[in-house]
């Protein structure tokens, strides 16, 4: 008994987290670099708003297609693999970007093809979340994966913020291809790091390590409650037979998918809208971004405490607000703003949540949970854009505050939802537990 308890996995719980969420926010800056150029590739390249919110949300085409199978590699190959690949991807596309400002000053339309591409091989490392989150998972037990997963998704969701507001006073100051080249070097250095430094969940590392594997002896040595079941689309196959996997995914497609669709999308709503110059854009932008990942983490703390459920109806009554704000908000940008914060609240909130649920209802085949709802969740950062740019093509100015029409009706349908979930949730979980 004392051999058995013994564990002989590298790293820990807290440097796996600290990595993992590391990881995601390095990918995730690729979503960042879109938000502050757009404008100026719109002025340019001259595009119309459809093609102004395409290129804006070309990053999340990939960022969340991706997510389903590397998301369910997990369960077969661990995290670290499937999160190099993406994040070398990533790096790919910001160099890419880099490359596309030091030879053309300005871009031209015929450019456009190119920076599409930039923004789809960008997009791939926003596909580390869901790697990340079976990858947390497996590391923590059950009745602390809420807090743990928040941290991870909201410490990481960061990036975009952060950006938002360093990208806009770096153009100014030192240029856009200077501004590019420095952040292309922080993700190389980052990427060599996460080479040396990042370990798979114990289970994995007693595999590759030859050690005949005790699900109950691993379970008291390293303290790892999940095992994956092995085979990536069998997880994805089991994981989509359960009905509430699809209403989570519908969850995260207004939560995250908006997140992300709101992060690029709010830049050029505040240039163009109010006229407001790039960097205060990219401050307003920066309240949104970074105030829905920080509450994340304290969703992940309510949801620990009053479930996951509760929260997420609470999330979207907020979402709901929020948007009916920004509708009538028009020249207002004092209403604007709080209507921006409460999308923030309610968004942070539901992330969290949602991601609470996943390891509760589906805890034999997280890795294939955490690609569906994840992938097809942050496909909303792809669709809603280009939607929104239509109002602005089919209202002009107007079409800025009437655009959020989207998300209202998105919010109303979550919560129609959410009455579904919670009438049939105890019973699923009797039968579950039998």
């Amino acid at each position: 008994m004392n051999e058995e308890a013994v564990c002989y996995a590298q790293s820990s719980r807290g440097a796996a987290l600290t990595w993992t969420t590391l990881a995601f926010f390095a990918g995730f800056a690729g979503v960042s670099a879109f938000g502050p150029i757009v404008p100026k590739l719109k002025e340019s390249m001259a595009l119309d708003p459809f093609f102004m919110g395409l290129l804006a949300a070309c990053p999340a085409l990939t960022g969340s297609l991706l997510r389903i199978p590397f998301g369910a590699m997990v369960d077969r190959m661990g995290g670290k693999k499937p999160i190099m690949i993406l994040l070398v991807l990533a790096v790919a596309g910001i160099g890419c970007i880099t490359l596309m400002f030091g030879l053309f000053r300005p871009p031209q339309p015929v450019h456009y093809p190119v920076f599409l591409l930039s923004g789809i091989l960008c997009g791939c490392g926003i596909a580390v979340f869901s790697v990340g989150i079976p990858t947390v998972s497996y590391w923590y037990p059950q009745k602390r994966q809420g807090t743990a997963l928040a941290i991870y998704a909201g410490l990481g969701n960061m990036a975009p913020g952060m950006f938002a507001v360093i990208l806009p006073y770096l153009v100014v100051s030192l240029g856009l291809p200077i501004s590019y080249v420095l952040w292309l070097a922080m993700l190389v250095i980052l990427l060599g790091v996460f080479w040396f430094f990042m370990h798979d969940a114990p289970y994995f590392q007693y595999r590759q390590m030859g050690i005949e594997i005790d699900k109950d002896a691993l379970l008291i040595a390293c303290g790892e409650e999940l095992f994956p079941s092995g085979a990536a689309f069998e997880s994805v196959k089991k994981a989509g037979s359960d009905w509430r996997t699809w209403i989570l995914t519908a969850f995260y497609f207004v939560s995250f998918g908006g997140f992300i669709a709101l992060t690029v999308w709010f830049p050029t709503y505040w240039t163009e809208h109010f006229g407001t110059s790039l960097v205060v854009a990219g401050s307003l932008t920066a309240l949104y971004s970074l105030a829905t990942s920080l509450l994340r983490v304290f969703g992940g703390l309510t949801s620990d405490r009053i479930g996951g459920e509760k929260t997420v109806f609470i999330s979207f009554v907020i979402v709901t607000v929020g948007a009916f704000l920004l509708i009538i908000a028009s020249e207002s940008m004092g209403l604007a703003v709080a209507g921006e914060v409460f999308l923030a609240l309610g968004m942070g909130f539901a992330n969290a949540a949602v991601f609470k649920l996943v390891p509760k209802y589906t805890p034999e085949t997280v890795g294939g949970s955490a690609g569906i709802v994840g992938g097809l969740g942050a496909f909303g950062g792809f669709v809603i854009p280009p939607v929104m740019g239509l109002f602005v093509k089919v209202s002009g100015s107007d079409g800025y505050s009437l655009g959020f029409t989207v998300f209202l009706a998105l919010s109303l349908v979550s919560l129609g939802l959410f009455a579904i979930l919670n009438h049939y949730a105890s019973g699923h979980e009797a039968t579950a537990t039998t």
